[in-house]
């Protein structure tokens, strides 16, 4: 008997690992903008940046987790890289940030998880960066984390996320594909009330212009109208946060914008990139609203502009002109737009700790999104 369930349990597995995964957007036949996107439209298309998943779900109550974003697989506090921060609408917490834009940087991998476990989440980056070799010396640590609320689907005053777990999404990340949906920091979030998630793009320049990459990561847990690829998917299904319904869909909550790139910037330049990462919330129906807290944070990789510890007083470091900085910024907004489309599509419906939050109905969206047959 014994054995018979564990081969059942096993042809079980065997059946979900055999489960395609939902259909990105840009497969589906939904193109956003016109720049084309990197080899895996992901944020992993910059080189060097790796992406670390810890999903907690825990029958009804429990859908949490952690992600975690390294800017290369080195060691980040000896190795820095420069970033901005922007806190579009400060309704929420991203610890970390005040030092990113004094000093324009960032010291350990970033993580993203829920309101509640910022803490755990800050004190999992401070372990990992004190033990990597070289910082036996540390004395401080700055330790980057945002976060969203995922109240409704998880069971949040529980704090469930532990130190270990934000240590294990860092040691776990990895370049590649990256997982999204109801995974990490989004496995209990929510957007446009439909189920949200980790969602990611990217955008590759023109050679003739750079060349750069601009890949993007986003958490997705806000609200208003559902706008995809210029098409009013909330009002055409009649969802969203200004109808008059009495249900849970609502314009607050939070949505974090990690932002990577390739090309050499100042942390100036960072910044204004990271600002223009709201275009692409916007296009898809945000309206910043009271309670949500809405930020971005942007960095790059490339070795001309990393700041090594140790290194002399005065250093020379590339930084592109202000004029070159425009198509990023288009990459950006596009990017962001797509990251956000994309973490709908993967997500699935969920019963949790105050109701049961439905995947985005893509099959019925689908022909008004698709080239040819938008209305």
């Amino acid at each position: 008997m014994i054995l018979s369930k564990a081969i059942a349990a096993l042809g079980l597995l065997a059946a979900a690992s055999a489960t395609p995964p939902a259909e990105r957007a840009r497969e589906a036949g939904v193109v956003i903008g016109v720049l084309p996107p990197g080899p895996l439209n992901a944020i992993t298309d910059v080189d060097g940046v790796e992406i670390g998943h810890v999903t907690i779900d825990e029958g009804k109550n429990v859908h949490t987790g952690v992600t975690a974003i390294l800017p290369h697989g080195g060691n980040v506090f000896r190795s820095r890289v420069p970033a901005g921060f922007v806190a579009f609408n400060a309704f929420g917490k991203f610890a970390g940030s005040t030092q990113v834009v004094e000093l324009g940087e960032i010291e350990t991998p970033i993580l993203l998880t829920n309101t509640l476990n910022v803490p755990e989440a800050a004190a999992g980056a401070v372990e990992w960066t004190l033990t990597q070799p070289g910082n036996e010396t540390v004395r401080s640590v700055n330790a980057v984390v945002g976060e969203t609320n995922d109240g409704v689907l998880n069971d949040i005053r529980r704090r469930r996320v532990t130190v270990a777990d934000a240590r294990r999404a860092i040691e776990v990340a990895k370049g590649g594909a990256v997982e999204e949906g109801s995974v990490g920091a989004g496995t209990g979030t929510v957007a446009f009330g439909f189920k949200g998630g980790i969602g990611t793009a990217s955008r590759r320049l023109p050679s003739s212009q750079g060349g750069w990459t601009l890949g993007v990561l986003v958490q997705s847990n806000y609200g208003g109208v559902l706008n995809i690829a210029g098409v009013p998917v909330g009002i055409k299904l009649g969802r969203h946060a200004f109808a008059e319904r009495g249900d849970r869909d609502t314009a607050d909550g939070s949505v974090v914008v990690v932002i990577a790139t390739d090309a050499p910037l100042s942390d100036r330049n960072l910044r204004r990139i990271a600002e223009r990462a709201f275009i692409g919330i916007g296009r898809t129906g945000s309206s910043f609203s009271n309670g949500s807290g809405d930020y971005a944070i942007a960095f790059s990789t490339s070795p001309a502009v990393r700041r090594e510890e140790g290194s002399v007083a005065m250093v020379q470091i590339a930084d592109l002109r202000n004029e070159a900085v425009s198509l990023l910024f288009q990459a950006v907004a596009e990017a962001t737009e797509e990251a956000v489309v994309n973490s709908l599509f993967a997500g699935k419906t969920v019963e949790g700790h105050r109701g049961t939050i439905e995947r985005l109905p893509v099959e019925t969206i689908l022909p008004w999104l698709v080239a040819g047959e938008k209305k």
